[in-house]
């Protein structure tokens, strides 16, 4: 390509990446490798493109294409000894999961080309799947090879400990960055605090983001840290601290920022204020997927089913926002919860064949206890027949509570050794069966349920739900 060329192309693609089309910046790199290929028989790709295409693999984890451009890269020795291209390739391998492939990249780097920031990403590959030891090993070489790790490093290994849910070697490593002569930032905070939640250990999430208020102005909570704490009050129906986080995002003036206002919006939903969470939702300048997906979830669990599914179909005239697997169970759940099975069918089909969405387990479910809550008990077996998928407890699950709520001993029996053999040490299926057995005023049955229960020495698994109080 001619230069006016090269520039025109080096525009479309950084505009494209900016944008977030990264389909469109790898189409375009490709055809413009096509391109050069056809007209001069080599290709010699920009050295700013080659980062900017394997971001774009990255973000859309495609590690065929980027597997490719590698290959470019390893025949061209102005950009095998490129170090952005070189951390581009490690950073893509990262995101594309392949932490083996990013080591060997980190490897075969010219010393020389090895700075901090390829450290970093080398550290956070490490970090973001799981190997937070691995991660601590490499801070330790980079001091014996005279690299001073910087708060960027701090915090990666940080987060790395957090994610795999020992909090407490993350909290060992911040004590041992101040003693680098760091201080932690709303980055560690947030690390730690999102670590906790993701590892249900929702007291010492709520903990961590009372000490980071408690720290003063010298770290204020992000809209990160907002909408990263906000979970943990839904989950236990908070819904006082929910208010003070809501009142601290709009002093903060976060609290129009999309994860911000979705996880709000979330909170309000699962505590079951659907009138605020709509209030929001309405009140909302842009709207995500996940935004649309928790407000019809919050509509459809507290039996508002209608309006969750005019909500839906609001959302589809919405350009803004595709329906994905969870927005279909969302509205499916609501068909189910309002006994409107013919339009939950349809759905159903849409969802494949309009929209594309692989059936999952969930939706199974879903339609099972459709079908099942009706009374349509019959096609909810042949349905449960068909499935392409091997039905979980779930599925058998729905279909056996459907039989105890109508009556069908011979299906509930049936459910209920299925359900048995996906989960042998559990005795809900057959505390379920004798439930319905009993309704039925076979007591000689239920005994002898009961006896099979002690014999195996079955165990009702656990449950419980929290509710906080300010008693």
């Amino acid at each position: 390509m001619c230069i006016a060329k090269t520039s025109s192309w080096m525009r479309q693609l950084t505009s494209s990446s900016r944008q977030g089309r990264h389909g469109d910046v790898l189409y375009l790199f490709f055809s413009g490798l096509r391109l050069q290929a056809g007209v001069r028989g080599t290709v010699d790709p920009s050295p700013g493109a080659v980062p900017t295409a394997l971001r774009a693999c990255g973000r859309l984890a495609d590690a065929a294409s980027g597997r490719l451009i590698h290959a470019l890269v390893l025949t061209r020795p102005a950009l095998s000894s490129d170090a952005v291209a070189a951390t581009a390739l490690l950073d893509m391998y990262s995101k594309c999961g392949l932490v083996a492939s990013a080591r060997k990249v980190f490897d075969e780097m010219p010393p020389r080309a090895v700075d901090l920031v390829v450290w970093n990403a080398l550290l956070a590959s490490y970090a973001r799947h799981g190997l937070p030891e691995h991660a601590l090993a490499l801070v330790v070489k980079m001091r014996g090879l005279g690299l001073c790790p910087d708060l960027v490093t701090w915090n990666i290994a940080v987060s790395g400990f957090a994610l795999a849910g020992d909090d407490q070697m993350a909290g060992d490593l911040v004590g041992a960055m101040e003693e680098d002569g760091l201080q932690p930032d709303v980055v560690t905070w947030t690390s730690r605090i999102s670590g906790s939640v993701l590892n249900f250990q929702y007291d010492r999430a709520r903990a961590l983001f009372r000490a980071m208020m408690a720290a003063g102005g010298r770290v204020l909570p992000s809209s990160a840290s907002i909408s990263t704490i906000l979970p943990t009050f839904a989950n236990v129906a908070d819904i006082n601290r929910g208010k003070e986080v809501h009142g601290y995002s709009i002093v903060a003036g976060v609290a129009q920022e999309l994860t911000v206002s979705s996880a709000l919006l979330d909170m309000y939903a699962k505590c079951g204020v659907v009138h605020e969470a709509r209030q929001l939702f309405d009140n909302m300048p842009q709207r995500s997927t996940v935004t649309w997906n928790s407000m019809i979830f919050g509509l459809a669990n507290s039996g508002h089913c209608q309006e969750a599914i005019d909500l839906f179909d609001r959302m589809l005239r919405d350009n803004g926002a595709n329906p994905d697997h969870l927005t279909f169970t969302a509205v499916l759940t609501a068909c189910s919860y309002g006994g409107m099975v013919e339009a939950g069918k349809s759905l159903y089909q849409a969802m494949q064949e309009v929209y594309c969405v692989e059936p999952r387990l969930e939706h199974y479910a879903c339609m099972v206890h459709l079908l099942g809550r009706a009374g349509r008990l019959d096609e909810a077996y042949d349905f449960v027949r068909a499935m392409p998928l091997e039905p979980d407890r779930f599925v058998w699950g729905a279909l056996l509570g459907a039989c105890r709520s109508h009556g069908n001993i011979e299906l509930a029996e049936l459910a209920a050794s299925r359900l048995l053999a996906v989960e042998p040490h559990n005795a809900a299926s057959c505390l379920l069966l004798s439930s319905a057995l009993a309704s039925a005023g076979k007591q000689d049955e239920v005994f002898k349920i009961k006896r099979l229960v002690k014999r195996r020495r079955l165990k009702k698994l656990d449950s419980c739900s929290w509710v906080e109080t300010s008693l």
